[in-house]
């Protein structure tokens, strides 16, 4: 038994990580300290003023631990690590993990090259982003090709010079084939010097240049070459005009806002490159609680740039960082260079500010608007359904259906609902053990019965241990059973619930005669309810997603037995054997089309067994040909 209070005392003074517990061995929060003892002993003191978010974390702690680090530089790596790894309950998390991509040029090589990739490495290529569309990068590639005709092949030169045939791009006139040596090193380098030109924000040179060619085109009365001209100088003009709002200076810098409310946060970001707006995005921040606004930019920070590959120089954020000092140590050493954090309150960095935190606020009035559309359809949904029945707190709702081929695989489906919204984590599956043939009722009555004493011996054990009954696999029983059909289905569940001493009220969902939900079988009586309902929506929801989940775990089943029922036909063929053949070719086609030779190579195979599977196939299809064997 992991004792707290005798565990504190042991706690030593020195930097480092702790991770949070819970009764489920699960981390429910990871922080780092300066002073391990000093820092995890406050959560377990009174004195200690704790947010309610944190008192609540507390409640749930079952014993901790703790990683020593050399420094609290290294105890802030760890931390960003183990919550980017673990995604704790309690930490404030961020919603959206996203890579972002970036375009390459390898001005390090003697005919460089222009790549999209996701990460930026330090081997002296120049990159530009994060871009926050991987399709404005895609075209901007493209772009460069058509204009400037840079290759982006992974051929190494010069060394493979005059090896092989020009590639595609170049009959498609969008590289000048330097593997050919058809376009001189020092030409070719002008071109990418005119590239990076533009990547870096300045789209005149390459208007004024497609404008003159365009203009000559039309005069010779080339004007399909002319439009083709005319749609380069838009393709520029659009991929520049994202670029459009300018910064005071021409430096890099990140500019991170925040919008609050209530328990929901959203963060905005816009990516300064070269003083130029080269993207934007935005990301939802969970677990927030009461946290304070200077809380979970600290958190974001730390979760955002743990996994991004490009720090800029400067990041100005809406409110002051906590850790300040350390943070800019840590993204400091990231970057190779100095890194600070600042606080604009006046100027045209302030502007842009206010214009991040406008769009954060926007972010998270639409998320405002489009919870209670949600909400409407779901929890307005089970009131709907509430009113209807005449039965109160619906929460938890759970669907059951049978699916099998002629009595062949009976198998049962249950899933759940809550407050209007499926549950998928608790969705569970039978395989019907004691009924052979067609009989809805008889597997219906199995499935209940397994489902029910399952989840009250489950209760039992976790009672007897201490435990809390609400996580157990079986534990949390419905607040209504949704069969699937009318009277027959209901009465069994009924027969099934009262056996076992449950007081659950029980449902049948009514099908018309095109299998479509038509109302609900409740108390002996058929209820219709408005089509356009939203409770009517749902329990179509619900039965479809019964009926889905059914049939899926019932094809997979059949489809396995086919498999199996094929091999187990063949002499010498067991259990094992069979396992390893299916490991080895995956599927049955290609044990099918094995030689003898191929076949040996599985594990447990022998030459013999072999030529009996080869035979077995091969004198099955020659007997389907009308072949004489």
């Amino acid at each position: 038994m992991f004792d707290i209070q005798e565990e504190l005392k042991k706690l030593p003074a020195k930097p480092g990580v702790y991770l949070m517990h819970n009764a489920k061995d699960e981390i429910i929060y990871v922080g780092k300290a300066r002073i391990l003892k000093n820092r995890v002993r406050q959560y377990f003191q009174s004195s200690y003023n704790k947010s309610v978010k944190i008192q609540h974390m507390v409640s749930h702690i079952a014993y901790f631990e703790y990683i020593i680090t050399d420094s609290e530089l290294e105890a802030l790596v760890l931390e960003c690590n183990l919550i980017k790894e673990h995604r704790p309950h309690y930490n404030t998390m961020l919603k959206d993990d996203k890579s972002y991509p970036y375009i390459r040029v390898t001005v390090q090589e003697d005919y460089p090259r222009i790549l999209f990739c996701r990460q930026v490495k330090r081997d002296k290529s120049k990159y530009f982003g994060p871009y926050t569309s991987a399709g404005a990068v895609k075209d901007t590639i493209e772009l460069m090709r058509k204009v400037y005709k840079i290759r982006s092949c992974s051929r190494s030169l010069p060394k493979e010079i005059g090896k092989g045939r020009p590639c595609l791009y170049h009959q498609i006139n969008q590289c000048d084939a330097p593997c050919q040596n058809y376009i001189s090193r020092e030409e070719y380098r002008k071109y990418v010097d005119k590239a990076l030109k533009f990547l870096n924000g300045d789209e005149k040179e390459i208007i004024n240049n497609l404008e003159d060619k365009m203009k000559k085109a039309a005069a010779e009365l080339e004007f399909e070459q002319a439009a083709e001209y005319r749609d380069l100088i838009e393709n520029v003009k659009r991929i520049g005009e994202k670029q459009k709002i300018n910064d005071t200076g021409g430096d890099d810098r990140d500019i991170i806002a925040l919008a609050k409310a209530g328990d929901e946060a959203v963060v905005a970001i816009f990516f300064i490159r070269s003083g130029k707006l080269l993207g934007r995005d935005h990301f939802h921040m969970t677990g927030i609680g009461d946290s304070e606004k200077q809380e979970i930019l600290t958190d974001f920070i730390k979760q955002f740039y743990v996994g991004t590959p490009f720090i800029p120089k400067e990041i100005l954020t809406q409110e002051d960082v906590l850790d300040k000092e350390i943070l800019e140590k840590w993204l400091s050493d990231k970057r190779g260079s100095k890194v600070n954090f600042a606080m604009p309150k006046r100027g045209s960095k302030h502007q842009m500010m206010e214009l991040a935190r406008k769009n954060a606020q926007n972010v998270l009035i639409q998320d405002s608007e489009k919870l209670k559309r949600e909400e409407h359809r779901t929890i307005g949904a089970v009131h709907e359904l509430e009113q209807l029945l005449g039965i109160e707190n619906l929460n938890r709702m759970e669907a059951f259906d049978i699916s099998n081929t002629n009595g062949y695989e009976n198998v049962a489906s249950m899933v759940v609902f809550e407050k209007g919204k499926a549950k998928r984590s608790d969705y569970r599956k039978f395989k019907i053990r004691t009924v052979a043939g067609p009989d809805d009722y008889r597997c219906m009555e199995e499935a209940l019965e397994r489902r029910f004493s399952h989840g009250i011996r489950e209760q039992k054990e976790r009672e007897e241990k201490g435990q809390d009954i609400s996580f157990g696999s079986f534990t949390r029983f419905p607040d209504i059973l949704m069969m699937d059909g009318g009277k027959g289905q209901v009465n069994i569940a009924v027969k099934v619930l009262e056996k076992m001493g449950l007081n659950i009220p029980v449902c049948g969902m009514v099908k018309d005669d095109f299998h479509r939900t038509r109302g609900l079988y409740y108390q002996n009586e058929i209820i219709d309810f408005p089509k356009n309902s939203e409770a009517f929506r749902m329990v179509t929801r619900l039965q479809d997603e019964a009926h889905r989940f059914a049939i899926t775990y019932h094809k997979a089943l059949r489809g396995k037995e086919q498999v199996h029922s094929v091999l187990d036909d063949i002499k010498g063929i067991g259990p094992a054997r069979r396992k390893s053949l299916m490991k080895y070719f995956k599927d049955i086609g290609k044990i099918k089309e094995a030689s003898v030779e191929e076949l040996c190579k599985a594990d447990g195979i022998t030459e013999k067994t072999a030529e009996e599977i080869y035979r077995f196939f091969h004198t099955a299809t020659s007997k389907k040909n009308g072949d004489v064997v």
